[in-house]
């Protein structure tokens, strides 16, 4: 506890002998520059109450380990810069420069900056009573680089090989610190870096772009960026690459046939330096007679025939190589138009087709027709739902399926009809007969004979139809039918079962 308490007093102490002193120098802590540059470098000294006498300012450069004079202060002596600062630094408040000169503010300015002033600096003061007070300022200077952008060579070869080669370089010179480099374009390719340090304490920084040379290469943009310290510097260049001729024949288009008029082959070359000399030749044989060659083009005069047919050849020729060109002429008969499947049809193809076409469109259009005319005819032969055979008539004539007459059965004396029948087809009530010819009636005799009783009795219309197949026609006289409730009596004097009318 003794030993706590003596710390506290000795601080104490201390605390009052600042407050009665109050002498201290006021610097910044780090200050920079670039090189060829100004920067200051401040210094205040901040005095007391009362105040003390300053005796002397000092300057000193600490590098190393070791001290050296830059700039002195004295109020009888007066102001002194040393070598090798003495062109370059100075007082920067005039009072200071005065034969008695206010020193509470000995500021200093270094005028083009060097990389060697690069180091700390220590402001001091000599006082009386109070003895000496200093500060210490840290100074960077920056070099910024010297950035260039070149190619390799003013033009790039591509030749056969696949070998890559250097065909820009991007270089940050002199630097401090050193620069960042990057690349940007749409080109495939690696780039290399490397960094020199110099003896003066800037880096060198290179950076190569290695491609393969191609046609693909030519007229490709490369940008280089550097980026130093807080700044950017770009620069931009266009490859210049010669390639051999890239050769193309245009022309055929698969449908050269006979008697076609002024066809042509072009050869098209893609190369640099462009092409000065093409060549025509058609393999396993010499050039039809009818061709006339102008620049890069052989037009055919007058009508395809076979001759023309065969393998052409071009070759292309600049200041790099050769390269050359084909391609395969058929002759056809007929003109070949495209299919549905991207194929060509020769046209004795296309028309017999469309022939066929139409013959089977035509067949088709028929069997239509008929099979409606089968359903109209096979709708006018049903009056109800159900068929002919189906009914049960209580008197008349109709369709006989045995084909031949049936026999007659006795006559009844008198027939019942049902309400909603025919009245025009109802004959009168039939009695006792008075001869084999005919039957008799109540009211009057019915004749055998007469056309009623041989006219047959159809349930559709008489003109409806006259084909009759092989059936008969024959008279049928049942007995009388007697119409229960399960029956239902049809406008033709027939009677269906019920369950027959509601199938």
């Amino acid at each position: 506890m003794a030993t706590l308490a003596s710390f506290w007093i000795l601080l104490l102490l201390l605390m009052n002998a600042s407050m009665v002193n109050g002498q201290s120098v006021q610097m910044d802590l780090v200050k920079s520059g670039f090189v060829g540059s100004m920067v200051e470098l401040r210094c205040q000294f901040m005095n007391s109450k009362p105040p003390v006498k300053i005796s002397q300012v000092t300057w000193q450069k600490f590098f190393n380990g070791t001290k050296q004079n830059v700039a002195i202060a004295n109020p009888a002596l007066g102001v002194s810069v040393l070598p090798p600062f003495k062109d370059r630094v100075s007082f920067k408040h005039p009072a200071v420069r005065q034969r008695t000169p206010s020193l509470e503010d000995t500021t200093i300015v270094f005028n083009s900056l060097r990389l060697s002033d690069e180091a700390a600096y220590i402001c001091e003061y000599t006082t009386f009573p109070a003895g000496n007070r200093e500060n210490t300022v840290n100074l960077t200077v920056y070099a910024r680089p010297v950035t260039r952008m070149t190619l390799t060579t003013p033009t790039i070869i591509a030749r056969g090989q696949k070998r890559k080669m250097t065909v820009a370089t991007c270089l940050s010179a002199n630097g401090k610190p050193p620069s960042v480099i990057k690349w940007d374009t749409k080109l495939k390719g690696e780039p290399t870096f490397q960094e020199t340090r110099n003896p003066n304490g800037t880096v060198t920084v290179r950076s190569n772009y290695v491609v393969v040379p191609s046609r693909e290469t030519h007229r490709q943009k490369l940008t280089c960026i550097v980026t130093y310290h807080t700044e950017r510097f770009t620069d931009s260049v266009v490859l210049n690459v010669q390639y051999e001729p890239e050769v193309k024949i245009e022309g055929f288009d698969g449908n050269w046939y006979l008697n076609r008029q002024d066809v042509k082959l072009t050869c098209n070359a893609d190369a640099n330096p462009p092409v000065t000399v093409y060549q025509w030749k058609l393999l396993n044989g010499s050039l039809p007679k009818n061709v006339e060659i102008k620049n890069n083009t052989l037009f055919f005069k007058g009508p395809v025939t076979y001759e023309l047919g065969g393998t052409y050849v071009c070759d292309a020729t600049n200041s790099i190589g050769t390269r050359s060109g084909l391609v395969e002429v058929n002759v056809t008969e007929f003109p070949v138009y495209p299919s549905p499947d991207g194929r060509g049809i020769p046209q004795e193809q296309h028309s017999s087709g469309a022939a066929i076409g139409g013959a089977v469109g035509g067949v088709a259009l028929l069997a239509g027709a008929a099979t409606l005319l089968f359903i109209f005819l096979r709708r006018r032969q049903r009056t109800f739902k159900g068929d002919y055979s189906t009914k049960k008539h209580v008197f008349g004539n109709g369709y006989s399926k045995a084909g031949g007459l049936s026999t007659h059965p006795p006559a009844p004396k008198s027939l019942q009809y049902p309400d909603d029948s025919d009245d025009e087809k109802k004959p009168a009530q039939i009695g006792g007969g008075g001869g084999t010819g005919g039957f008799e009636t109540g009211e009057r005799d019915f004749d055998g004979n007469s056309e009623d009783l041989k006219r047959p009795y159809f349930t559709v219309d008489e003109g409806e139809s006259r084909d009759y197949d092989e059936r008969t026609l024959a008279f049928q006289y049942e007995p009388e039918a007697e119409i229960t409730d399960d029956m239902v009596s049809q406008t033709d004097g027939s009677v269906i079962s019920k369950k027959e009318w509601y199938v």
